[in-house]
């Protein structure tokens, strides 16, 4: 099974943009929507750049194709046609609730319509649907384009057939689905957010410094990337949002430390600021 003619992603951010990236280079038609023409711009340029990089790598020998299958607007009418929607506003539950009630008024009866939560309960978002059945989790992961992993997090009312139809889009896009059952922070941020969090509390006692402690887990565990890089690449203030959403589920092992919350009130965010447990000197 090929991915869906058109693809919808509803915020262009980072992870969005991603998103959007992803499924032009699987050969869907992408219209993405973003509350605001300035917001509307910087997503364009974020897809268009990444488009450039695949290009560059190799990855997309005519971009013709994909530049002329995008278009970004600010009207979420233009999701009618598509047969999956996929919700990338940021990780707030009221926030996401209301988005995506609205987005179910406007697609097809038998459109799949998506989540890319990294932490809310899809059941809870489900709860304002009137076609819950059509909705699941599609936790994509930052950077979207190196990563090779989505997690398919299924609700209790959703379809098997939709499960199915998921799992094949996600092998289209060459990455790996694993089926995950709808609880607490799913698998991934689960067990990732609980690493980030001793990692930043061995920071604050002094234990190591963020190169060691990294290098720790890189190298004597084979880690990619260290915890508290990671920490840095999703976003401080992202997993700030993740660890309370946990520690009110799971009880105070997911307490966020006292320095994630400082540096997230100093805007010391990460790569998408400039610094975060590291200072970023690339283009944001």
């Amino acid at each position: 099974m090929s991915v869906p003619g058109t693809v919808g992603v509803l915020g262009g951010g980072r992870m969005g943009a991603g998103i959007a990236h992803a499924f032009l280079l699987a050969g869907a038609r992408v219209r993405l929507v973003e509350r605001d023409d300035a917001s509307a711009d910087a997503a364009r340029a974020r897809v268009l750049a990444s488009i450039r990089r695949s290009v560059d790598r190799g990855e997309l020998p005519d971009p013709g194709h994909a530049i002329e299958s995008f278009a970004v607007s600010t009207d979420p009418a233009t999701f009618a046609t598509a047969g999956l929607v996929i919700e990338a506003v940021p990780e707030d539950r009221e926030l996401k609730t209301e988005a995506l009630a609205r987005i179910e008024q406007l697609v097809a009866r038998d459109a799949v319509l998506a989540t890319n939560t990294s932490s809310i309960s899809i059941d809870e978002l489900a709860a304002s649907l009137t076609r819950p059945e059509r909705f699941l989790g599609l936790h994509f992961f930052n950077p979207v384009p190196a990563s090779k992993l989505v997690e398919l997090v299924v609700g209790s009312r959703t379809e098997r057939s939709v499960v199915d139809a998921a799992r094949e889009w996600v092998a289209t896009l060459r990455k790996t689905p694993v089926v995950i059952r709808d609880s607490p922070g799913f698998a991934s941020s689960r067990l990732g957010v609980l690493l980030g969090l001793e990692a930043i509390r061995m920071l604050e006692e002094g234990v190591g410094d963020a190169a060691d402690i990294d290098a720790a887990m890189e190298l004597g565990y084979r880690h990619p990337m260290g915890p508290l890089r990671t920490t840095d690449v999703v976003g401080l203030d992202v997993r700030l949002g993740i660890a309370e959403e946990l520690a009110r589920e799971l009880g105070p092992r997911f307490e966020p430390p006292e320095l994630l919350r400082r540096m997230v009130d100093a805007g010391r965010l990460g790569r998408k600021s400039g610094e975060g447990f590291y200072v970023w000197n690339e283009e944001r």
